[in-house]
């Protein structure tokens, strides 16, 4: 039997992925990379410590698909969402909400996150992995504004830095909230932020 063009083995190797991912972020964010063990992840996931490593061959191998899985899902999501929106400032608006309500409902995720942007100078391969990453996602939003630009819909000027300022200023909000330091609701800080963006580039 298949599901969706996949068997019953790949279909449980993928469920099972997820929960190991699952419980790692939670180890991780509580404990942190060099605090973490396997043995907690594996407990955490309710898995044998040999069963776990039949996925993952170390904790670095866990740590980085816990951190890929949760940027890729969080770019597809702001993807979606931005493509359904309608002209640039739609986008935009999406774009932050996006990520301000994606932070809300995997807070265990962003604390490793954020960690890792405050470590440039990670001793390993996921430091790279994820700027690489980070990349991407500046690049992807700085393409939207050039062609946002070229239509007329925003004033022209330098897209790259505009993108990064915008990626920046939303990933500040995201922290703020993360911390608990907001006393905004997310509707609130999508909207200020929103305004302030588009009072920078927009034509009217």
């Amino acid at each position: 039997m298949s599901f969706g063009g996949k068997t019953k083995h790949e279909v449980l190797s993928e469920f099972r992925t997820a929960e190991i991912l699952e419980a790692a972020r939670r180890v991780f964010a509580e404990k942190g990379f060099s605090g973490a063990t396997v043995d907690e992840i594996a407990e955490a996931a309710g898995l044998a410590k040999g069963t776990l490593y039949l996925y993952f061959p170390s904790k670095k191998e866990i740590y980085m698909a816990a951190l890929r899985n949760g940027v890729a899902e969080l770019g597809e999501a702001t993807g979606k969402n931005m493509e359904r929106a309608e002209g640039i400032r739609g986008k935009i608006h999406a774009f932050i909400r996006t990520r301000l309500e994606y932070v809300e409902r995997n807070r265990d995720f962003f604390k490793i996150y954020h960690a890792e942007f405050g470590n440039l100078t990670h001793p390993l391969a996921v430091g790279e992995a994820f700027r690489k990453l980070h990349r991407q996602q500046v690049e992807a939003l700085e393409g939207i504004l050039e062609k946002a630009a070229e239509g007329g819909e925003i004033r022209k000027a330098p897209a790259g830095a505009i993108a990064m300022a915008l990626y920046e200023m939303t990933r500040g909000l995201m922290l703020r909230r993360l911390l608990g330091w907001a006393e905004t609701t997310v509707e609130e800080d999508v909207e200020t932020l929103n305004e302030f963006v588009w009072r920078g580039i927009g034509n009217s």
